[in-house]
């Protein structure tokens, strides 16, 4: 077992997409610009009550941080090549009030409020004391 625990900031990219799993779980996917300068982009995945959260708040254009696991996944181009990717199974994420590129700043929302948003379902009794290899 690793543990590939991230917490990345950045801004969004590319709108979130809402789909469902066979089992009728919603998972929802966007593209996450994590570099100020340049385009280094991270794709994010929320399931259950957070891809539901994530689909109604979250817009492209939006400064948000997200925690999750790290993980790599393999897309195939359109060419039929396999290209390598990074992305987050998100678990927490917190808008930056204001970020929106339609928000009106207002005295309520400065920049250093952060509006929270966390999975419910999310347990912390993942890992046993007796797992952890320190």
């Amino acid at each position: 077992m690793s543990l590939a625990k991230a917490v990345i900031s950045g801004t969004v990219y590319r709108a979130p997409e809402k789909r469902f799993t066979s089992n009728n779980i919603p998972i929802s996917a966007f593209a996450l610009n994590i570099s100020e300068t340049e385009e280094t982009l991270v794709r994010v995945i929320a399931k259950g009550n957070l891809a539901q959260t994530v689909e109604e708040t979250i817009q492209k254009g939006d400064r948000i941080v997200v925690e999750g696991r790290l993980q790599n996944n393999t897309v195939k181009n359109e060419d039929g090549s396999e290209k390598r990717i990074v992305e987050i199974d998100a678990f927490a994420m917190e808008k930056l009030a204001g970020s929106s590129a339609s928000a009106a700043p207002s005295a309520k929302n400065s920049p250093d409020t952060l509006v929270q948003f966390g999975q419910t379902d999310f347990s912390d009794d993942l890992i046993g004391e007796d797992e952890i290899p320190f």
